[in-house]
């Protein structure tokens, strides 16, 4: 059985364990990304993640194979650089991501975005598995998505596929204003359907008890009706985003994860229902289901790219 280490890396944590030919995660930690102290402070803290993985390898006997990483920001997955990111992690951009933890580990290492690890990972072994294409959305902080077809993300011609929270949307404008969008534009679907941008619309309606989203659906199941307005706008602007792609991507299945996917019954029930209305007669049978894999979506993920490094072996599932 092969062995690799799959690294999920984001603004906040960076995470990573080891995974198998059948992507069992026999062993998994984290530490905190310091990502405002600039990208070898960050490659730093990666490297040191992957060598006390390979560490607990050794003690277990297992010999690792390859590492895979899948990072925030834009990701030329061919050259295993960083084309362009957000300030959530400084100086990201540019950085030869691969070939630098390469360095630092000794291991061949393969990078992709994180949110399309996330969708290798549900598509090759959660909610996803066993079907030919998978239509994912990561609905959290931000929105994000990917296209899963025959086990490959499409990443695009600028590695740039996935911004899904960029499409504009009807319920991104208010007063005949598109609200202003994290990037740099206005009236695209994360102004409103993201958990910031639902907080913020609470605020704008006039609420001023709930001090995050979190807060806004505990508001919202108690019956605050600005509260259910806010969250109810945010679901059916994820929905409507998650409907149209599908009647374009006409995928065997939408997988729906990050933080609001499990808010509870509010938020999924008005998105479901808002995705459903507009879908085309033909796909009024998708299945749009939740994430099955949790935190270790990316991992898994990051590690199946890793395992396309090594030499097959016979009876391998990867």
């Amino acid at each position: 059985m092969r062995h690799v280490i799959g690294i999920d890396l984001g603004g906040t944590k960076t995470a990573g364990g080891i995974v198998d030919g059948a992507g069992n995660v026999l062993f998994s930690s984290a530490v905190p990304t310091p990502s405002q102290a600039g990208a070898g402070k960050v490659l730093q803290a990666a490297a040191g993640l992957v060598a006390s993985l390979q560490a607990e390898a050794e003690s277990r006997g297992l010999h690792v194979d390859a590492l895979g990483v899948g990072s925030a920001g834009v990701i030329d997955s061919a050259r295993g650089v960083v084309l362009s990111a957000t300030d959530s992690i400084r100086g990201w951009a540019g950085t030869a991501l691969a070939a630098e933890l390469t360095v630092r580990t000794g291991l061949p290492a393969t990078v992709l975005n994180d949110v399309h690890a996330h969708a290798l990972g549900e598509s090759w072994l959660g909610a996803g598995a066993g079907v030919p294409s998978v239509l994912f959305m990561g609905m959290g902080t931000g929105v994000g998505g990917s296209y899963v077809l025959d086990g490959q993300p499409l990443e695009g011609a600028s590695f740039a596929a996935g911004h899904t929270g960029h499409l504009a949307s009807p319920f991104a404008v208010e007063s005949g204003q598109p609200l202003p969008c994290s990037c740099g534009g206005a009236g695209h679907v994360e102004a409103v359907a993201s958990g910031p941008g639902i907080h913020a619309l609470y605020t704008r309606l006039g609420g001023s008890t709930a001090a995050d989203t979190r807060g806004v659906y505990a508001l919202a199941a108690d019956g605050d009706p600005v509260a259910a307005e806010a969250l109810r706008r945010g679901a059916a602007a994820a929905g409507s985003a998650i409907g149209g792609l599908a009647n374009v991507l006409d995928p065997h299945i939408v997988v729906v994860g990050g933080g609001l996917a499990f808010a509870g019954p509010l938020w999924w029930d008005a998105m479901e229902n808002q995705a459903r209305a507009e879908l085309l007669p033909p796909l009024s049978g998708l299945k749009i289901v939740p994430a099955q894999l949790g935190e270790t979506a990316a991992i898994r993920g990051a590690a199946r790219r890793a395992l396309t490094l090594i030499p097959a072996t016979e009876g391998s599932h990867a």
